[in-house]
């Protein structure tokens, strides 16, 4: 057979292109066309390649392009099976004046057939080819070869079919097409366009495993698009902003890229835009957002200029889009906005190396308030139809962003909304997978085909934490938020993320925002024991509360890289204490002594004598594991000491355990090997403070602290209160 026969033959595999686009409905292929027919059975009864040649020839001639239907392409496959188009694509030796790939072609041609049948496209024999067929994307051969054309296209129309399968993705990742893809694209052959198209598919569908396994090769397609990016002076710019997205690494971006799409964008969105021109760049802008914080924004007049005109520009579309009654709202625009201000609040809130200036910051948080003020009007439209939407989750995380930095401005609005908040936290509390859905939903809504970051918290109340723990400080929105069932949603919340945090479960695995989120938490309890007494005294969840902080606490003193969290649960167990210190689980149970066992290692381990070049006395220093965080800790370190202060005289108990734990001894051993010059006054009056109440509450307080020099350390430091304590019989 001669070369010009198989080029012929090869056009089977274009009737089935030409198929896969246009399946019009035929009868019976034997009743419609009894030639074919033969021909098929020719095909079936071949016994070598070149009667197989022969009749794929007759089949080709017998078919014309289009007018083949899925059964009838199956049938051919059914005559032909695999063996012989393998055969094809592995053969090295062509006939004589025939090129070495145009049995290649012939047997990607029959491929490219079969592979129009979704069912073929995910057969074994298809998915072992991937492998070659990826080959065929790079190799080299003189460009204006139709055959060599015609076998590329064939090609991608495989890798494309498989790409459509269920698993077809990762298959076509693991057999190296990502990478294939991408230097494909680079070199800017013949179908270079059909590779980017199919590997905007392959990251939109499995992101994670491309960027695992072809990482260095699609950083170099990012580079690519990001100079053209920077480059582009037509229209092509705006569809690379919609590209671009899909092509940045979950890792570190590289910092060429960022200066070319910065550069890009600031071109764009300094020009008057139609919505269809500025969407995709303030996308792509979020998405960087999302990705790189503000690192993206150069420094200097420019950069603040730049982020400026970002939220200015977001904080108009947000008004536009939600102001206005009867307007569809473009979700995923207005979404991505939201990106846009929450750079922005963090930028305005930034005190250090902030790429804005003051006259800025204020100019754009009044800006940002109005647009704010158009989010809460939306929201308390939303009615219970809507509470599970995606839309509405991001604009309660916008909200939830702005209440943690600001709660001054729109309080009545606030207020007013509170309400809602309160239910629609709940609503997702009680389903919390479909919360955690909403927060994917969201994530790919705003800027991204792929799973949210840990910017992208699974629940509403965690958005809401920061700022409700401002308002618990205020009367008026305190007792909405208590008339609403707040109090109690917490202590649920609190308890229910505590169990992520016990023994059993990988804490190293967890995100920051679950401890962060306890923190808060134990902060709104703090404010709540301060200013409504009352409620922690009648309100029962507290009582379980109480319970899990002293069942928590002596496990988690012990926990290196925890001591923030562990300051938050003592402070607030030794507050609620005194407010519940009739209940028996506090009358000296098991529970309650290791608690405060656990408290006073927290307390008496912040400090230590440190000797000092050329002094004689010590210094009264922080401790290695509490110098890191000290700045975040005191103020929760003399409010517990304080709140055990306050403990001594209400537990009889407490006094007698704490002797014994040796803390007071101890305590008077620091201060005399000291210097007294070294010791702050809120120092002192935080020790004398325990000291004096544990020598009322016991004798034997009285007589341990005298046998450690306690009335003369009493004289040096100048606690009056101790000192005449101690003199007492």
């Amino acid at each position: 057979m001669s070369c010009c026969d198989l080029a012929a033959a090869g056009q089977l595999g274009k009737a089935g292109i030409m198929a896969s686009d246009c399946e019009p409905a035929l009868n019976q292929a034997e009743s419609r066309n009894p030639t074919l027919e033969r021909y098929l059975g020719a095909l079936r009864e071949a016994k070598n390649d070149s009667e197989q040649f022969a009749a794929l020839l007759l089949v080709t001639k017998a078919v014309k392009a289009g007018d083949i239907d899925a059964k009838t392409r199956r049938r051919i496959f059914d005559a032909v099976g695999f063996t012989f188009p393998n055969r094809l694509l592995t053969t090295k030796e062509a006939p004589d004046g025939c090129p070495d790939h145009v049995l290649r072609a012939l047997g990607v041609a029959l491929l490219a057939c079969f592979c129009s049948d979704p069912e073929l496209a995910a057969h074994p024999q298809v998915l072992n080819k991937i492998p070659i067929l990826s080959t065929f994307l790079t190799a080299r051969g003189d460009p204006d070869d139709a055959a060599r054309r015609s076998m590329v296209d064939d090609t991608y129309q495989c890798l494309t079919a498989v790409a459509g399968t269920p698993r077809g993705p990762r298959h076509l990742i693991a057999g190296g097409t990502v990478s294939a893809l991408c230097q494909a694209y680079l070199g800017h052959g013949y179908g270079f366009d059909q590779a980017l198209a199919l590997l905007v598919g392959l990251l939109a569908a499995a992101e994670t495993q491309c960027w695992k396994e072809a990482e260095p090769d699609l950083l170099a397609v990012l580079r690519g698009l990001s100079e053209d990016f920077q480059k582009a002076e037509d229209a092509s710019k705006f569809e690379l902003c919609q590209l671009l997205p899909l092509f940045l690494p979950p890792t570190t971006v590289p910092s060429e890229c960022l200066r070319d799409l910065q550069a890009g964008l600031a071109r764009i969105l300094g020009s008057k835009l139609s919505s269809w021109q500025r969407n995709p760049a303030l996308k792509l802008a979020a998405r960087l957002a999302h990705a790189c914080g503000s690192d993206w924004i150069p420094a200097g007049n420019s950069g603040s200029k730049f982020l400026a005109l970002l939220v200015n520009l977001a904080c108009v579309e947000v008004r536009l889009a939600l102001e206005e009654t009867g307007t569809e709202v473009k979700e995923d625009v207005v979404t991505a906005c939201y990106a846009l201000m929450e750079l922005g609040i963090q930028e305005c809130t930034r005190c250090e190396q902030s790429l804005l200036k003051e006259p800025q910051k204020v100019q754009l948080v009044s800006i940002m308030k109005e647009a704010i003020g158009a989010v809460i009007h939306y929201l308390q439209q939303v009615g219970p139809e809507k509470q599970k939407e995606p839309f509405v989750f991001a604009s309660v995380r916008i909200l939830g962003a702005w209440l943690a930095e600001e709660t001054s401005s729109l309080r009545k609005e606030v207020c007013q909304l509170l309400p809602f908040l309160v239910r629609y936290a709940k609503t997702l509390y009680e389903e919390a997978e479909e919360a955690n859905d909403l927060s994917q939903q969201v994530a790919t809504l705003a800027i991204s085909p792929t799973t949210p970051g840990p910017t992208w918290p699974g629940d509403a109340l965690r958005l809401l934490l920061p700022g409700w723990c401002h308002l618990t400080v205020e009367d008026g929105p305190r007792e909405i938020l208590i008339k609403e069932g707040a109090p109690s949603l917490l202590c649920k919340y609190f308890l229910q993320q505590w169990e992520l945090t016990s023994p059993g479960h990988d804490t190293s695995v967890l995100p920051d925002s679950v401890e962060i989120g306890l923190q808060t938490c134990c902060h709104i309890f703090l404010n709540l024991v301060v200013t409504a007494p009352g409620l922690i005294k009648r309100d029962a969840c507290f009582t379980s509360l109480m319970h899990t902080l002293m069942a928590s606490l002596p496990s988690l003193v012990q926990q290196q890289g925890r001591l923030l969290l562990a300051a938050n649960v003592a402070t607030l167990g030794l507050l609620m204490a005194r407010l519940l210190s009739t209940s028996p689980a506090l009358q000296g149970t098991p529970a309650s002594r290791g608690f405060f066992a656990a408290a006073i290692l927290f307390l008496s381990q912040s400090h230590v004598a440190r000797a000092t070049p050329g002094s004689e006395q010590a210094v009264l220093a922080l401790s290695p594991d509490y110098e890191g965080v000290w700045a975040d800790l005191q103020e929760l370190w003399f409010l517990g000491m304080q709140a055990f202060t306050g403990c001594v005289p209400l537990l009889p108990w407490l006094a007698p355990a704490a002797l014994r734990s040796r803390w007071p001894q101890e305590l008077l051993q620091l201060l005399g090997s000291v210097s007294p010059n070294s010791v702050k006054p809120e120092m002192v009056a935080a020790y004398q403070g325990v000291l004096v109440e544990l020598a009322r509450a016991n004798r034997l307080c009285r007589e341990a602290m005298r046998l450690q020099a306690g009335e003369e350390t009493a004289s040096h430091y100048r606690m009056a209160a101790l000192e005449q304590c101690l003199a007492e019989p």
